[in-house]
């Protein structure tokens, strides 16, 4: 099964690592790093043009993880993902 994050962008739901809301993660100073690294990494990925509201994190392969950033809410992605099989 396969989680649609929007923009016809969508991965394999055992990739998923988790989905993050942006609003409450970014107050960490450790996430705002990691999302840094990621991005100076070439591992970030933006889902859109739209206000970016949450950020998934997957597992693709053997590297690092890949952040996809997208402007859907972390409550439509997880219904999304439920809907697919999430368990």
């Amino acid at each position: 099964m396969y989680l649609h994050l929007g923009q016809n962008v969508m991965i394999r739901k055992q990739d998923v690592i988790g989905i993050f809301d942006l609003d409450n993660t970014t107050w960490s100073f450790r996430t705002r790093r990691f999302l840094e690294r990621a991005e100076q990494e070439g591992r970030v990925t933006a889902v859109g043009d739209d206000l970016p509201r949450s950020f998934v994190l997957a597992q693709e392969g053997d590297g690092p993880p890949s952040v996809y950033i997208t402007a859907l809410s972390s409550a439509a992605l997880s219904a999304r993902g439920e809907r697919s099989g999430f368990e």
